[in-house]
């Protein structure tokens, strides 16, 4: 048998199941208070979600299924649109927090106060959630934001 990894395609579920794996190991060591799964199809989540749950389980962690992430300069809302997404967290109170930011949004857009600063105080407390450092928030912030670099097609 080689020691050689034979070059070949890689293939959407492995790395997906990957990332997560990977996510939800930063989650139990404290390294990131949330974090996100790739964007998921339908029809992927239902592939992926049992052998995430027993991540969650093996890493002693909590999930929750987002059909909608919150939309912020982190990323265009074309990279998840129409896709969900599996969040990771030590703790119930992550969760809230994350929903209570998004009920935030929701209700500055249906005052019709989501402004420019609005929007950037959410992408901020969105990013800090996911336990960006601050000069990579500020990068994000300065500039263009592009979506996530994912060596697959997502």
């Amino acid at each position: 048998m080689s020691d050689v990894i034979e070059k070949s395609a890689i293939d959407t579920f492995s790395f997906q199941l990957g990332m997560i794996n990977c996510f939800a190991e930063m989650v139990a060591c404290g390294v990131k208070k949330l974090a996100i799964s790739p964007p998921l199809l339908p029809s992927q989540y239902e592939t992926i979600a049992p052998y995430s749950e027993k991540i969650v389980k093996g890493f002693a962690i909590e999930s929750y299924l987002e059909n909608s992430l919150l939309i912020t300069l982190l990323q265009s809302p074309e990279f998840t649109r129409g896709k969900c997404s599996i969040l990771y967290y030590k703790s119930r109170s992550i969760l809230e927090i994350y929903l209570e930011l998004k009920a935030r949004q929701a209700s500055l857009v249906d005052a019709s106060r989501y402004d420019a600063q609005a929007q950037e105080e959410i992408s901020v407390a969105f990013m800090e959630l996911l336990s960006y450092p601050i000069e990579v928030i500020e990068a994000k912030l300065r500039g263009s934001h592009p979506d996530p670099f994912l060596i697959i097609e997502p």
